[in-house]
């Protein structure tokens, strides 16, 4: 598998471990799973409001992030499924497991047989969606696509809106799929409203669509404000000396791992507190000193535990292709836990917080240790400071932005009849994914599977009108 699914892939154990602690078991639909007491819940759609299903890339266990704060209060209004890309396994069957989380969100993560090559895998998807569709009473939803590679097995539906939240330039990112590009820009065809995480992600995307609209970071400033408090020190933390620099989020390829090297040589009484799992790099290949303590995953109610503890927070991203479009949720969030924050220079980072003076910016090791120290000292001496971060934090909350969001969506689906998007590409959706798919070289399981699944996937494929 490329890198670009690799972070899925060491989610994976989590999503397993989910769907056997819920005791699942087999519906009277052959394929979807789910437990006894979610079976009847699953068939009761809210009167008066269209479903929202959700085509991620990401694993919803994994790491809390931008989607789980947006469609955690999309639920408090509708259905809400959040369809993960598939778990592979070493099995001769395919299945779809759908298991509730405690914000409403349903979570639906199809299990596909490892061995079948991209254009099979796309049609049991195909084939999974329609089971899920045709058993939750599934119709005319608000289809929501945070991965343009979902169009290969949704091309069919029939939404009565289409969202497609562009958080990231995925096609930037390392082991991007070939047929990326090509497939956002038939989403761009089909979306009837787009949304960007970033100021520069939009100026990149704003000429793309004529509906787009910039969504940054936000922020639940009062759970990140317990970080100001004196809470206990986590067990794993509370023996890392002062001064503490911390960073929390995946440590992947967009971290400036020869940066965080320096900086722990350069000042050996410096402890540099690593919050986080690691993705799509060999944890052989991160730095390694007595100064520098890698804690691992922790849980979104944890952070502001391990936020209180730290003196300064930092954010030492790589400058490459990867983070050129990135805004980072965690700088709102050290910054409402009163953290004075050092980071490189992120387009969305500078601007608008190192225009403002409510982040220092430092590129090299030199520079970033003379700004910790200076942020170091900024905790001793500037009163004034923490009034500012307030005065630019208050008019930010997540559910400022998911109701700009909603309404948004609200507009289209009442102006569907006449605005809804129709694809103009002369290449369809099946043409691009097809073509993927002859690059890869199937293995000779591959083609000799396919004799077999062909007719049950051809017999579960049926469009699913909605």
């Amino acid at each position: 598998m490329s890198s670009y699914q690799d972070s899925n892939r060491a989610a994976d154990r989590i999503a397993s471990t989910h769907s056997e602690s819920a005791g699942a078991v087999q519906s009277s639909s052959s394929r979807l799973r789910c437990s006894e007491q979610d079976k009847e819940s699953l068939k009761s759609p809210l009167p008066g409001s269209p479903d929202l299903v959700c085509l991620s890339h990401l694993r919803w266990d994994f790491v809390y992030q931008r989607p789980q704060h947006l469609l955690g209060r999309c639920a408090q209004a509708r259905r809400t499924f959040f369809v993960e890309e598939p778990i592979f396994e070493f099995t001769d069957s395919w299945w779809i497991e759908v298991s509730q989380r405690e914000c409403g969100v349903w979570v639906a993560v199809p299990h596909i047989p490892e061995f079948v090559n991209e254009e099979l895998t796309a049609a049991m998807q195909r084939s999974l969606i329609d089971e899920l569709f045709e058993y939750c009473g599934i119709a005319n939803p608000i289809l929501w696509y945070y991965t343009p590679m979902a169009l290969a097995f949704t091309e069919h539906l029939k939404p009565c809106a289409t969202v497609y939240d562009c958080m990231d330039e995925l096609s930037a990112f390392k082991g991007a799929p070939p047929a990326l590009r090509a497939l956002e820009k038939e989403l761009f065809n089909r979306a009837s409203v787009v949304f960007t995480g970033g100021q520069s992600l939009y100026e990149a995307k704003q000429h793309q669509h004529a509906n787009v609209h910039a969504f940054p970071s936000s922020i639940e400033v009062a759970h990140f404000a317990q970080g100001r408090m004196r809470l206990a020190d986590p067990a794993d933390q509370a023996g890392i000396p002062h001064p503490r620099l911390g960073f929390y989020g995946v440590v992947d390829e967009r971290m400036d791992l020869e940066l965080i090297d320096g900086i722990a040589q350069a000042r050996p009484d410096w402890h540099l507190v690593i919050v986080g799992p690691t993705a799509k790099i060999d944890p052989e290949q991160l730095p390694r000193h007595a100064n520098i303590h890698y804690l691992g995953g922790k849980s979104y109610q944890e952070l502001p535990h391990y936020l209180a503890g730290w003196d300064v927070a930092i954010l030492p991203f790589a400058l490459n292709e990867s983070t050129r479009f990135i805004s980072p949720t965690k700088t709102p969030e050290y910054l409402a836990a009163g953290k004075p924050v050092v980071s490189t220079s992120i387009r969305d980072v500078v601007r608008p917080y190192g225009q403002q003076n409510l982040v220092h910016i430092a590129d090299t090791v030199e520079d970033f240790v003379a700004a910790a120290q200076q942020a170091l000292d900024q905790t001793r001496q500037d009163s004034d400071w923490l009034q500012q971060v307030d005065a630019f934090l208050a008019n930010t909350s997540w559910d400022k932005t998911w109701a700009q969001m909603n309404g948004l969506i609200e507009a289209a689906i009442a102006q569907s009849m006449t605005l809804r998007t129709v694809p103009n590409s002369n290449q369809s959706v099946s043409a691009l994914s097809a073509k993927a798919s002859q690059s890869a070289t199937s293995s000779k399981s591959a083609k000799t599977s396919r004799k077999s699944y062909a007719a049950p996937v051809a017999n579960l494929t049926k469009s699913n009108a909605g």
